[in-house]
C-alpha cells in the first residue's frame, strides 16, 4: 500500500484494502491474545514467588483465563470463516411458507429473531422489501445485515424453519405447524463482474406497501425487478425515489447471480449451500417447538436448547458457531 503506484488500479487496490482489513481482524485479535496469555504466566509466577498473595493472585489468574478461553473460541470461529466472500455482509430474505396466517407470523418472529441477533453482534440492518400478511405478519421480507463477517456466521442459516406451537389465530387452541424459509447471499460490490442485459430484465414499479414513512402508499417508487433467463426475483421499496431503489434491487440481483455462478463453479459452494427445498414439511434444518414441550433443534447438528424464547429473541450463537465447526470437519474430512 505504500508503494506510490498503488491506487493506479483502484478495483486492485480496493481488493487489498479490504483483504487487509480481513487480515487485521484476525491477526490483531489473536496478538492481543497472545499478550494476555503472557500476562497470565507472569501471575502464575508471580503466585509462585509471594506465597502470602498467590490466593489472590490466582484468584485474578482464573478470571484472566477465563477470558482468554473465550477470545481464543471466538479466534477459532474466525478461522472458520476463510471463504472470498464470508468477510461481507449479508442479504437476508425470510418467506412464508405453508400454513397460511400461522407462517406469516411465524416469518415475523424469524425476522425479529435476526434483527435482535443482529443488534447484539453490534451489526447494522437495513430494510429492503416488505410485502404483509393478509391478516398478520409477512409474507416476505428481505433486509442487508452489514458488520465484519455477517455472511459468514448467517451463511448456514438458509433453509426451511419450522414452527410448532398453539395457535394465538385459533379458536381452538389448537396446536398448529408453520414453516417459513430463509436464504441468505453474500452482499457483493457495486462493480462485480455480473453483465446483465437490459432486455433480460422486467422491471415492475408499484408503491410501497411497508409499516411507516410519510412516502408509503402515495408513489409508484417501489420497484421489483424480474431475471428473465432464471426467473430470480428482487424488490425494494425502501427508498423514495424510484431510481434509487431500481439501484438496489439490482445490487442484490447480481449477488443472487454471482451466488449462481459461485455455486455451479465450485462443488465446495454447492456442498456448502446445499440443494434448494421445498418450503414445507421435512425438508427444515431447524425445529422451534413451543408445545406440548419446549425445545428449539437444529436437524444439522443436533445442537439444542430447552429456552426457545431466549433463542426467538436472537441468541443463535450455539446454533451458528456448532455449524460453522460441523461445516470445517466436513471440509477437512
Amino acid at each position: 500500500m505504500s508503494r506510490p503506484d498503488f491506487w493506479n488500479d483502484q478495483e486492485s487496490a480496493r481488493q487489498t484494502v479490504a483483504r487487509l482489513k480481513q487480515v487485521r481482524g484476525v491477526v490483531q485479535p489473536f496478538d492481543k491474545l497472545e499478550a494476555r496469555f503472557e500476562d497470565f504466566n507472569v501471575l502464575g509466577e508471580l503466585a509462585e514467588d509471594d506465597p502470602d498473595e498467590s490466593a489472590e493472585l490466582l484468584r485474578e489468574a482464573d478470571a484472566a483465563w477465563a477470558n482468554i478461553v473465550r477470545d481464543l473460541d471466538r479466534i477459532e470461529l474466525l478461522s472458520f470463516l476463510g471463504g472470498s466472500t464470508d468477510a461481507n455482509g449479508a442479504i437476508v430474505s425470510i418467506n412464508a411458507g405453508a400454513g397460511g396466517t400461522e407462517s406469516c407470523d411465524w416469518a415475523e418472529m424469524l425476522l425479529r429473531m435476526y434483527t435482535h441477533w443482529a443488534d447484539h453482534q453490534g451489526f447494522r440492518t437495513e430494510m429492503i422489501d416488505f410485502q404483509p400478511g393478509d391478516e398478520a405478519g409477512l409474507k416476505s421480507v428481505t433486509f442487508i445485515v452489514s458488520g465484519e463477517y455477517a455472511f459468514g456466521y448467517l451463511k448456514h442459516e438458509r433453509g426451511v424453519h419450522r414452527l410448532v406451537r398453539i395457535s394465538p389465530f385459533d379458536s381452538n387452541q389448537r396446536r398448529h405447524t408453520s414453516f417459513a424459509a430463509v436464504d441468505v447471499v453474500a452482499e457483493v460490490e457495486d462493480d462485480i463482474n455480473i453483465e446483465i442485459e437490459e432486455n433480460e430484465l422486467r422491471i415492475d414499479t408499484y408503491r410501497s406497501s411497508g409499516a411507516g414513512g410519510q412516502h408509503v402508499n402515495r408513489t409508484d417508487s417501489a420497484v421489483r425487478i424480474t431475471h428473465l433467463p432464471t426467473g430470480l426475483v428482487v424488490a425494494c421499496q425502501q427508498e423514495r425515489s424510484q431510481h434509487k431503489n431500481r439501484a438496489k434491487a439490482l445490487k442484490i440481483l447480481k449477488a443472487k447471480l454471482y451466488e449462481r455462478e459461485e455455486e455451479a463453479r465450485t462443488q465446495e459452494r454447492h456442498a456448502e449451500y446445499g440443494e434448494k427445498s421445498d418450503n414445507a414439511w421435512g425438508n427444515q434444518i431447524r425445529s422451534y417447538v413451543l408445545h406440548p414441550y419446549q425445545m428449539v433443534k437444529d436437524l444439522r447438528t443436533d445442537v439444542q436448547s430447552s429456552n426457545p424464547g431466549a433463542v426467538l429473541n436472537g441468541e443463535l450463537g450455539p446454533f451458528i458457531e456448532a455449524m460453522l465447526r460441523h461445516q470445517s470437519a466436513r471440509t477437512q474430512a
